[in-house]
């Protein structure tokens, strides 16, 4: 079955279940609303919840690359000075025991209550997991590969970064996927976080403002316009780093079995 196919199913079965959990416990509209009233407001507010969705997606793709880009260069700066490691990873670990909620409140108001706070939230919970992928995969270089290119390259400087460009950074390339594929599932937590902190649009000023006036349709269906936007994103940069890395493992596709 194809993931298209297996992504239709498993929303069917979602809807089904919905449905069944809606009709079973007799919850009144303001609680659960059922599928075919949020499928309406899906319709008749397109408008309204695709402008948020809009502001939303700009975050989310303007803290993802200020992320993956900090995350890259915080592992090689790491990986490469001891006096660097001693100092920044200690604070990279430590800046995930703080509760992203205690944080959002400072951004806004160090950036304010534009797009800025937004792309800062999301591009801090971005960051911790491209360093942490990326930084594992240049440390776990092959040996055999780095024994033959420190005999082969120029000696001194030169030597060690035509190694690290030709040897441990598309080594760690597989790694460092793997980090922005969850970067990519967690960047809308940052973005929806900051808009519920402080903002004037996005999905999640939407939903706040909904929630508040009672309109638990319009709430659900802006949480499900999320979703979808989180599945597009993160299968978009999957397709975009199999076709970019063609010789990293595939580790989720179908294997045939195996006969006895």
């Amino acid at each position: 079955m194809t993931m298209p196919l297996r992504l239709g199913a498993a929303l069917l079965a979602l809807l089904a279940c919905w449905q069944a959990v809606v009709l079973l416990s007799g919850l009144p509209p303001y609680i659960l609303p059922a599928p075919a009233a949020v499928g309406r407001v899906l319709v008749t507010r397109a408008d309204i919840i695709l402008g948020h969705a809009w502001v939303t997606v700009s975050e989310i793709l303007a803290g993802l690359l200020l992320g993956t880009l900090l995350g890259a260069a915080a592992a090689l700066a790491i990986d490469h000075a001891r006096l660097v490691r001693a100092w920044l990873l200690p604070l990279v670990i430590a800046s995930q025991a703080i509760p992203v909620f205690a944080l959002a409140p400072i951004l806004v108001l160090w950036f304010g209550y534009g797009l800025a706070s937004k792309v800062a939230m999301a591009a801090l919970i971005i960051f911790f997991p491209v360093t942490v992928a990326f930084l594992d995969g240049l440390r776990r270089t092959d040996a055999g590969w780095l024994d033959l290119a420190r005999t082969m390259a120029p000696a001194g400087r030169r030597g060690r970064l035509a190694i690290l460009l030709r040897i441990r950074i598309p080594a760690a390339l597989p790694a460092f996927g793997s980090g922005l594929r969850v970067a990519a599932a967690v960047a809308p937590i940052g973005a929806v976080i900051g808009e519920w902190v402080g903002s004037s649009a996005g999905l999640g000023h939407l939903m706040l403002h909904a929630n508040g006036r009672m309109q638990i349709d319009l709430m659900f269906a802006a949480l499900a316009v999320l979703a979808a936007l989180a599945l597009a994103i993160y299968f978009a940069i999957d397709a975009l780093l199999r076709r970019l890395m063609p010789w990293a493992p595939e580790r989720f596709q179908d294997q045939p079995e195996e006969e006895n």
